[in-house]
């Protein structure tokens, strides 16, 4: 575990062989990803070469260490690994060679040489029952994660058990198990949800913090609106098959061979948020829908309790009228009058939509 340190990000970077054209890419996929304009790539270089190193400690309580894994398999080497390496990760229960006393220990000390300036990540639930469902060095995870936060800049929520509860809430939930934000009221909590979530969309809000000192703009659950601002069927490359009303019937017939829609097979890229059909999995190689899977909708809330994940949703977003359900064994015209509601979703979102500028980036903290 590397300890905090004010070296800079540019040093790091430099010392890994990491070149300046790459570097330079990076930040242009940044840029991008803010809807930032190509003017602003030079001034996110240099406010990430400038970044001094942040604090993290990083909680893992009900949790399956789905998140962790995904993390750690960022397609590395890479220069989102190289910033979160740049991150000084002082307490963390999977990848910590400590334990016990001397791992509470170095907790201790980062929450006290770091007050008011350190990043608390928590992944898993927070079992609200009996405390022994789910303690650390004989702590509760109620306990250890109040005594944590209350000196965090910050709380970043990791996975959809950390952001809605996830699997351990589902029906009937014995542990009593609630996501951080039910506890954590008087700072920010950014949830990151997916199951796992996306690596670089884990490494991206990370990046964002180091570039600008501050969060980016979050939706009504909290999510970062950089990666969580579009619905899955929005950004899908099937999505004309849907507006066509092409849909695969099974996983084995010819419009599943052909790529058409999954909607009829379960797919609930309709009504969940997420960056998979653009940013994808292992540096980019793919994602569920274009494996030929439907999407579980598991970055949102109650995703294991909402139905069968093999049949298809009665409405896809918002009721567009009972003409359009009407339709719905025609295909097209549900695909249409989804299609009109989803792009004036789409607009309402974009008009209250504060751009954030160049000038914004040389802003001193």
């Amino acid at each position: 575990m590397k300890r905090h340190s004010d070296s800079a990000l540019g040093i790091a970077l430099s010392e890994a062989g990491i070149s300046r054209r790459d570097f330079l890419g990076f930040c242009a996929t940044l840029a991008a990803a803010y809807a930032l304009p190509a003017s602003s790539v030079g001034a996110i270089a240099a406010a990430l070469e400038k970044a001094p190193r942040t604090a993290v400690i990083w909680l893992s309580f009900q949790e399956c260490t789905g998140c962790t894994e995904s993390l750690t398999r960022s397609h590395t080497p890479s220069i989102e690994g190289l910033i979160l390496e740049q991150l000084s990760l002082d307490y963390h229960h999977t990848l910590q060679a400590a334990s016990g006393e001397p791992a509470e220990r170095a907790r201790a000390e980062s929450m006290r040489a770091n007050a008011g300036k350190y990043l608390l990540v928590v992944d898993g639930s927070v079992p609200l029952g009996n405390p022994g469902y789910s303690t650390i060095a004989g702590v509760s995870n109620v306990d250890m994660l109040m005594e944590t936060a209350k000196g965090a800049a910050a709380v970043i929520a990791v996975g959809t058990c950390a952001a809605y509860g996830g699997l351990p809430a589902a029906q009937p939930n014995p542990t009593g198990a609630v996501p951080v934000s039910h506890l954590i009221k008087d700072k920010p909590v950014i949830n990151v949800p997916g199951c796992p979530p996306i690596p670089v969309v884990i490494t991206g809000l990370l990046a964002h913090f180091l570039t600008f000192g501050t969060l980016p703009e979050l939706d009504e659950r909290g999510r970062p609106k950089i990666f969580y601002g579009e619905s899955i069927h929005d950004r899908c490359y099937r999505r004309t098959f849907y507006d066509q009303g092409k849909f695969a019937e099974s996983f084995d017939d010819e419009g599943a061979r052909k790529g058409w829609c999954l909607f009829r097979l379960g797919c609930k890229g309709p009504v969940t948020y997420n960056a998979c059909a653009t940013t994808k999995w292992n540096n980019g190689v793919s994602f569920p829908i274009q494996s030929g899977h439907g999407c579980l909708g598991c970055s949102e809330p109650d995703f294991w309790d909402v139905g069968s994940f093999y049949k298809a949703l009665s409405m896809p977003v918002t009721p567009v009228g009972k003409a359009a359900v009407g339709a719905a064994a025609a295909g097209v015209a549900v695909g249409a009058a989804v299609a009109l509601a989803n792009r004036a979703k789409k607009a309402a979102a974009k008009a209250v939509h504060q751009t954030v500028k160049v000038e914004d980036l040389e802003k001193k903290p």
